[in-house]
Formats: C-alpha cells, sequence, structure tokens
C-alpha cells in the first residue's frame, strides 16, 4: 500500500498542494520506512559514491544540527505544523530508528543549533531553547525564550542558525520582500551572546541567506544568498559570499551579484563600499544549507571544500538547481563550481528538494529534503586516499 501511495504522490508532484496532502496523510496512516518507492536510481553522484534514505517521515526536512551524543535535530517550515524532530540512530547502523516530534505549532521553526546541551530553535520573531533536550527526548522540557526582538514578517522571516567560533549566535533577518529597503535589522545577517544578549549586526545588505559555515582555518563566515526575482530567467546569479570581519555590506537592494545593478535602488549603490561574491552560482537556484566537508570517507579533492543544497528554482521557465553543488577553493579563493549529486529534477518535474546538509563523524554526508520528507545518507565506497 505504502508503494503505491507513493507512486501516486510523485505522479502529482507537479501539484504541490496535492502533494503535500497526501504526503502527511501518508505518514499518519502506514508505518516508518525508509524511503519506500524514492526514485534513488535517478541521483547521478560522482564515481565511487552512493546515495540512501537515512530516515524518512520527517515531515518537510529542512535544517540540521547534529549533537555530540549523535541525535539529529530538524528544523521544519509550512508544512508540518511547525515541528521540529529529533532522529535517533540507537545501533549506529545509518538507518534511524526512531524519529521524534519534540514540539509543534511553532512558527516556522526552519533553524536547530546544538550547544552545551540545550538545543536551541529560531521562529520568526524569536529564538528559544530547550535545555537539558537529551535528558529525556519523549518529555522534552518546556522551552524558554532567549531573544523574541527580531519582526514578525514571515517573508523570508524563516532562519538559519549556527554558534561561531566565537561562541556566539548567527542568524538572518531577511528582506521582507522581493526587493525593498527597509533599512535595519531587515536583509542582515545577526549574532549574540547564547543567552539573547548583545544582539549585533554582523553584516548588511543580505537578502535572504539559509545556509553558513565558517572556514576552518581563517575563521571567515562563508553563506549562500538568493538573489532577487522578476528580472528575467538568468539575472540576477545567487551568491556565496564571504564575510571576514564584521560590518561589510554585500550589496542587496542596490546591486546584485557582481555586477547586476538594481532597476529601482542601483542607483544609491555609489554610497556603499560593497563587498562582491566569492561566486555566483545559477540564477534562481534558491542556494541554502553549506557546510565546509571536514570529514575523511571522501577523496582529498573534495576535502576542506564547500558543499550547499540548491533547493531549485520556483520563478524560471526552465527549472535549475535542485542539487548538491560543491565550490572548490584554492589558494582560500574558488577554483570551481561543480555539480556533486542530481536527479532529483527529471525534465520540468521535481520529486526531491535538498535543504541541507551536515557531515557525520564517519565523514559521510546527510542531507535534508523538505519535499520528499526524507534525509538521505551520501557516502564514499571507493579509494579515499
Amino acid at each position: 500500500m505504502r508503494n503505491s501511495i507513493r507512486k501516486t504522490l510523485f505522479e502529482l508532484r507537479c501539484r504541490p498542494l496535492l502533494a503535500g496532502l497526501l504526503a502527511t496523510f501518508l505518514l499518519l496512516i502506514l508505518p516508518q520506512g525508509y524511503g519506500d518507492g524514492l526514485p534513488l536510481d535517478k541521483i547521478k553522484l560522482p564515481e565511487g559514491f552512493q546515495i540512501e534514505v537515512f530516515a524518512d517521515n520527517v515531515l518537510n526536512a529542512r535544517s540540521l544540527a547534529r549533537s555530540p551524543s549523535g541525535v539529529l535535530y530538524v528544523g521544519s517550515r509550512r508544512i508540518g505544523k511547525g515541528q521540529v524532530y529529533a532522529v535517533v540512530d540507537k545501533d549506529n547502523d545509518y538507518k534511524a530508528d526512531e524519529v521524534i516530534v519534540l514540539a509543534q505549532g511553532l512558527h516556522l521553526p526552519n533553524g536547530v543549533a546544538f550547544r552545551d546541551g540545550d538545543l536551541y530553535v529560531a521562529e520568526v520573531s524569536r529564538v528559544i531553547k530547550f535545555p537539558d533536550i537529551e535528558k529525556d527526548l519523549h518529555n522534552p522540557p518546556p522551552y524558554e525564550i532567549v531573544n523574541d526582538t527580531f519582526p514578525n514578517k514571515e517573508h523570508h522571516g524563516w532562519k538559519f542558525i549556527r554558534f561561531g567560533p566565537d561562541e556566539r549566535l548567527y542568524l538572518p533577518v531577511g528582506a521582507p520582500c522581493n526587493i525593498c529597503n527597509e533599512g535595519d535589522p531587515f536583509a542582515t545577517i545577526m549574532s549574540m551572546k547564547a543567552d539573547g544578549s548583545d544582539l549585533q549586526i554582523f553584516a548588511r545588505g543580505v537578502r535572504n541567506t539559509v545556509g553558513f559555515d565558517w572556514h576552518p582555518e581563517t575563521g571567515h563566515l562563508w553563506f549562500t544568498e538568493n538573489g532577487r526575482d522578476h528580472l528575467g530567467n538568468d539575472i540576477p546569479p545567487d551568491e556565496l559570499n564571504r564575510a571576514k570581519k564584521p560590518g561589510q555590506h554585500f550589496g542587496y537592494p542596490y546591486r546584485h551579484a557582481k555586477s547586476v545593478f538594481d532597476p529601482e535602488f542601483g542607483h544609491l549603490a555609489v554610497n556603499y563600499d560593497i563587498t562582491i561574491p566569492e561566486q555566483e552560482l545559477g540564477a534562481h537556484v534558491a542556494a541554502l544549507g553549506l557546510r565546509f566537508y571536514n570529514g575523511k570517507m571522501f577523496p582529498r579533492e573534495y576535502r576542506g571544500q564547500i558543499f550547499f543544497a540548491e533547493h531549485g528554482s520556483w520563478n524560471r521557465d526552465e527549472k535549475i538547481g535542485y542539487r548538491i553543488s560543491v565550490v572548490k577553493l584554492k589558494n582560500d579563493k574558488p577554483a570551481s563550481y561543480e555539480t556533486f549529486a542530481e536527479g532529483w529534477l527529471q525534465g520540468d518535474k521535481a520529486w526531491g528538494r535538498p535543504v541541507d546538509v551536515e557531515v557525520l563523524p564517519d565523514g559521510s554526508m546527510l542531507v535534508s529534503d523538505d519535499f520528499a520528507h526524507v534525509i538521505y545518507r551520501i557516502s564514499y565506497g571507493g579509494d579515499g586516499s
């Protein structure tokens, strides 16, 4: 029965509302499986790599954060009624044994981060935390409000969060529009202490970032950014940016990518010292979660390189994205921008949409998918020397 419903779901993938309702029905009435019916054979990877389902029944799986004990925390958005999950692999066989709903009814709880035993969750207008969360995952403690001073606008209001090397929590406040000039705190990346105090603006001119990580050697913050819409199929490119220090401005809404001046606000670009992207990405690929690969399983050419999810275009005549990409660095600068995993888009129909990536201690990589409602594991079985 599960396979039959899965087949129907993918036949409806071009009608997201119906597909979402059917997926919800599937997860309510059927027992947990491991991605039955997903066409994983369609995923193309470099030679020696393989992909499998690590966990399913993770409705609208978005941002990922793993605790030192091995529990994987997952945020969600839209579908799923504001749920946050704990995914547990009890026997370390790289198949989830349990998916626990820790909270529900939250306001687009996209972002999750773990620190000193506490789970931090970012909603639209606040950050909350569940103290000592792993004491009993089935009976989580009441949450505490860390900071509730953020704008409540939903447009680009969902947040990606992560603790930096300075032990501060970083999070974006996206522009509440496609293109506008609302001023602080919109279109920024902010940071604060773990207790929610000392909230500061770290970077400006950032339309919407949903993924960032710090270079393991330089400590620079690298982040993806989604470009504005309605300027055509091919402009502006999405961006991979680098913040070397606090106070940099990355162009929005005045200048997009390296050389696209906004038709409405572009004349004001001369008033700002704008940092251009390190790498222009595909236009409208919706680049999201990002990680430096710090494992040893993958071949050497991938070690220390930047992997990120491209969620996929919604506003382009010919869809692109729906893949995992890698930017390889040489002398601390991008040397190439390559597709690492693709196949979630078949023709003009998508059966999956990658959102975030997370590297496991063995060097394999997890990928969340908010459309297929699963988390994949990508591993390498060849010679990794």
